[in-house]
């Protein structure tokens, strides 16, 4: 046990020694972790608004009431520009959509809104690199024509709905008992415009009256929307995933310095001149794995200290949780170093192929990105992957404030893989190159 913590205490020693690497990786995290924390923004963040381009064709009061509407959605920052202009800025960035109203749409759409005309076609372009905007883009425009559309059918004021039972009477394509319903229909829509027109006694009633007809069809629900997260009062910390990603990748990273680091002290013969003393193989080689795990654990909690002090990152779930997700992710680079060290042939060759390796590890776990955002068949491999289990740990003990019970599932899964890792490099490291 004395050789073991004197091993042990030469490479904290070693390690620490440096101060500039010790810096550099705490520091790195940190600032990279910062920004995909700023960049994904924080719920007390105001969102930014999408850009779009509109070119009015028609030119009538409809689209013009259109615009007005997507001008005052806080969702949207539009410009009205020609078309080819309007292309243009979406080809070069600067737009994230270009909508189209072509001549005649007014006409064309109130007519179409009984299926009785051709419907009028919305030229919508967007940026391919920004596709996740076209729904959201969609989906407001289909509510302001559609609120613009029926306002103007049923506001009485047109001579829309007379055309179109006009039409309906000459028109022999239609069943019998479908035309005389929509004429029925249309009779009772202009028996109820003419009522408002005249009114009851009050004028008041009047108002009341008239005031649901010229508003047009409009959403007939409302939405509370509530952040389902650890606390009602406390608002989504989107720098509580990124620091766990960050760290996630970081410390994953000095497993792959710790693996190269033995192949060095190989090359150097350092192991062979140990081997020469009264310790044996599990001592040495356990040493080396507790020292990366103390030293993972010490840089852990200090990238963690800034997100609480500066970031205000929390741990809303449970302490021991956390530490226990620490831990385990803590001995997991230790014996990850140690199979790098066990599979590698020379230094130079091995460092590249452990970090291609653990960049791959780093994505599949969601560090970078939500996995959420993976195709499902992505999503189920990610689960194969100790680093999502060590990120999901991680946000469960923060920011969705779960109990010690969602840390089981992976610290168990992360010291499962950490046995199966120590036990290949203990059976196949090299004392010799």
């Amino acid at each position: 046990m004395s050789a073991f913590i004197a091993l042990l205490r030469k490479d904290l020693l070693l390690y620490f020694a440096n101060r500039r690497a010790v810096l550099m990786s705490i520091a790195a995290p940190i600032l990279i972790a910062a920004f995909f924390g700023s960049l994904f923004g924080n719920s007390d963040s105001k969102t930014a608004a999408v850009p779009v381009a509109i070119s009015d064709l028609d030119r009538s009061p409809m689209t013009g009431k259109i615009i007005a509407a997507m001008k005052a959605d806080s969702s949207l920052l539009v410009i009205e520009l020609a078309p080819e202009e309007a292309l243009a800025q979406v080809k070069a960035g600067k737009q994230r959509a270009a909508v189209t109203f072509p001549a005649g749409f007014a006409d064309q759409a109130s007519r179409a809104l009984f299926g009785g005309g051709k419907k009028p076609e919305l030229r919508l372009d967007y940026d391919p690199s920004q596709a996740m905007a076209l729904p959201m883009v969609r989906g407001i425009l289909s509510q302001h024509v559609m609120a613009q559309v029926t306002q103007d059918v049923f506001s009485g004021k047109s001579p829309m709905l007379k055309d179109m039972r006009t039409q309906l009477d000459q028109d022999s394509t239609l069943p019998d008992e479908r035309r005389r319903d929509l004429i029925k229909m249309f009779d009772s829509i202009a028996k109820v415009q003419e009522q408002g027109a005249s009114g009851p006694a009050a004028e008041g009633a009047s108002a009341a009256a008239s005031a649901p007809a010229s508003a047009g069809l409009s959403m007939p629900f409302s939405t509370r929307e509530l952040e389902a997260s650890a606390r009602v009062e406390t608002r989504y910390n989107s720098y509580s995933h990124s620091f766990a990603g960050m760290g996630v990748q970081f410390i994953l990273m000095m497993g792959v310095d710790i693996g190269v680091g033995l192949l060095l002290m190989r090359r150097q013969g350092l192991w062979l001149r140990l081997r020469a003393a009264p310790v044996s193989r599990p001592v040495l080689l356990g040493s080396r794995i507790a020292s990366c795990a103390l030293i993972s654990l010490i840089v852990f909690m200090a990238i963690y200290a800034v997100a609480f002090a500066v970031f205000k990152v929390r741990v809303e779930g449970s302490w021991l949780g956390f530490a226990a997700v620490l831990v385990a992710f803590s001995i997991l680079t230790a014996s990850f170093g140690l199979l790098i060290a066990a599979i590698g042939k020379t230094p130079e060759a091995t460092r590249g192929l452990a970090i291609l390796v653990t960049l791959l590890m780093v994505m599949l776990g969601g560090a970078w990105v939500p996995s959420f955002v993976f195709p499902e068949w992505l999503q189920t491999i990610s689960f194969f992957v100790p680093t999502r289990w060590a990120v999901d740990g991680l946000d469960a003990m923060t920011w969705r404030g779960l109990g010690p019970e969602a840390a089981l599932a992976p610290v168990a899964v992360m010291l499962g893989f950490s046995a199966l890792f120590a036990a290949l490099g203990l059976a196949r490291f090299k004392w010799e190159e």
